[in-house]
């Protein structure tokens, strides 16, 4: 090139840059360190960088008894947890050869819809953070908030129950559900408008939350599904094909949003699952707003499961623990009384039981997909080998292949739709 009085003049020189977004941006869903080189404002790669989170799961698990790692898994997906506990103890008995209750495994069922729930509400909540929509927050906590008391009620903990037991689970569902108190920040009249719902069990308080909670969803629908600025952010971003998300490993909402009917609970049935009437809900496109639908038809199937465990839970009382003092703990009752259960109880909590030589493999539909145990056991107290499948896992390592070619503001939409928890990724 040359001017005018012929003095040449040096062509710009475009060049890609690079930027690190995450591990502390509020988009990036945990501990992600995602490294993308941009043309401008279009990403031209995407490079995930994990391991920031990493606590050594499946090796501190091969290090201690069987029943004494059960609160890890709470630990790994920490919006999903019982969900985690499901599939652990399911491997667990199926080294063991024993199966829970039928009530058991029933309220299992009930609880891991009820997880199902509260992952998605926290995923609507976020998502719609992400993208700017500040009102779903606040509405979709104000339902976790109930779902999070029961499962305060049941283990004493919000959030990391260690509820599911191999042979059954912890107790039975209580008699009655905590109440609001007057303080500083509720007032009498407050507290009786709380407390009209759990005036009587915890079936009772689940059956009424059961009864309002469709129009809950109606209510995040209202405010996103024909948004014109959230279908904006949300159709046709972040598309996978049915082919590509089966070859991706992609499982859950994910693959089911690219129009896959693939659900274990339906195709692998485990507990009652094969008993209970629900539908599974796909997509057609496999973008950004087809996942959103998927979570949100999701709830609602959820809704109606928990409905068909709290009929059968009325009118079918039973055990909700095998009687097996070696794999489960007597009663306190009986412990205070019995030397023999004292001693079962000491010796289960100190060195656990020796499960059979062998090696298994129990998944379970997680709110994310597929999550998934396979464990060795070579017929001590602990495992010899446990490794655990992660539905985030393969759904972020086709992060690249997902983002290429689209802005830099879509990329908080695509991570958010994978419905990524860092836990569960690193372990």
């Amino acid at each position: 090139m040359s001017n005018t009085n012929g003095s040449s003049i040096k062509a710009p020189e475009f060049r890609n840059y690079t930027v690190n977004f995450g591990p502390q941006h509020p988009a990036a869903h945990g501990v992600l360190r995602l490294v993308l080189e941009l043309d401008g404002e279009t990403v031209v790669h995407a490079d995930p960088h994990i391991g920031l989170l990493h606590r050594g799961t499946e090796k501190l698990a091969e290090t201690k008894p069987f029943n004494q790692s059960i609160g890890y898994m709470d630990r790994l997906d920490y919006v999903s947890m019982m969900c985690n506990e499901h599939a652990y103890v399911l491997a667990i008995e199926k080294l063991l050869g024993i199966k829970a209750p039928i009530r058991a495994q029933y309220i299992r069922v009930m609880f891991a819809e009820i997880t199902r729930i509260l992952n998605h509400l926290m995923w609507t909540g976020a998502n719609g953070l992400d993208l700017g929509a500040m009102s779903v927050f606040l509405y979709a906590f104000r339902e976790r908030e109930d779902l999070m008391d029961c499962y305060e009620a049941v283990s004493g903990a919000r959030m990391h129950a260690t509820y599911f037991r191999p042979g059954g689970v912890y107790r039975d569902l209580p008699d009655t559900m905590p109440q609001y108190a007057v303080s500083k920040f509720r007032t009498q009249k407050d507290c009786d408008k709380l407390n009209v719902s759990r005036k009587g069990s915890m079936l009772d308080f689940i059956e009424d939350f059961t009864s309002r909670f469709p129009a809950c969803v109606d209510e995040y629908e209202t405010l996103l599904t024909d948004n014109r600025i959230w279908k904006q952010r949300t159709v046709n971003i972040g598309v996978v094909t049915a082919e590509r998300a089966l070859a991706l490993g992609m499982t859950g909402p994910m693959l089911r949003a690219s129009g896959v009917v693939w659900d274990l609970r339906k195709h692998q049935p485990y507990e009652v699952y094969d008993q209970l009437d629900f539908d599974i809900p796909v997509g057609k496109t496999g973008d950004c707003y087809d996942r959103y639908l998927v979570r949100m038809e999701e709830m609602r199937q959820s809704n109606r499961i928990i409905k068909q465990c709290i009929d059968w839970l009325r009118k079918n009382p039973g055990p909700v623990a095998i009687d097996d003092y070696k794999v489960m703990p007597p009663h306190r009752e009986v412990m205070k009384h019995d030397m023999e259960a004292l001693i079962h109880h000491f010796k289960l909590f100190t060195e656990g039981y020796c499960v059979p030589e062998g090696e298994t493999y129990a998944a379970v539909e997680h709110p994310k997909g597929e999550f998934g145990i396979y464990m060795i056991s070579d017929g001590a107290n602990k495992p010899y080998r446990v490794k655990i499948r992660a539905p985030g896992f393969a759904h972020l390592s086709a992060m690249n292949e997902l983002i290429k070619g689209h802005m830099l503001a879509d990329v908080p939409a695509i991570i958010s739709t994978l419905d990524i928890v860092f836990g569960d990724v690193d372990r």
